[in-house]
């Protein structure tokens, strides 16, 4: 098959008769105000050859917002990090320091895993 017909989505095929595709995507969403995110912060291991990262999970905004979003906890927190799937990945055991942070900020609905 020809790579320029292959759908980055996934979606191979639809009976809706309604479907446009894309809808669904993650990041083409409308940003939620900091007081209405239900963040999730959790420390993880797994697949890092033991070293421990501090994931923040569960924020509902845009690509861009959230790329931002990253670049002030890792500015914060003095580490290094990034951002895939929707996922902010901080380095290190950073809960508490976040937390603080997130709090300071709005962000009310935060619960430390």
């Amino acid at each position: 098959m020809n790579k320029k017909f292959l759908r980055k989505d996934g979606i191979v095929y639809s009976t809706d008769p309604g479907f446009s595709g894309g809808e669904h995507l993650a990041g083409d969403h409308e940003t939620l105000a900091p007081e209405k995110q239900r963040l999730k912060l959790r420390l993880d291991t797994k697949q890092r050859a033991g070293k421990a990262v501090t994931l923040v999970e569960g924020l509902v905004a845009r690509k861009e917002e959230l790329e931002e979003f990253g670049k002030k906890l890792k500015t914060f927190c003095g580490t290094g990090g990034s951002v895939k799937d929707g996922i902010v990945i901080i380095q290190g055991d950073q809960r508490d320091k976040m937390l603080a942070w997130l709090l300071k900020n709005g962000y009310k609905q935060t619960k430390k895993i």
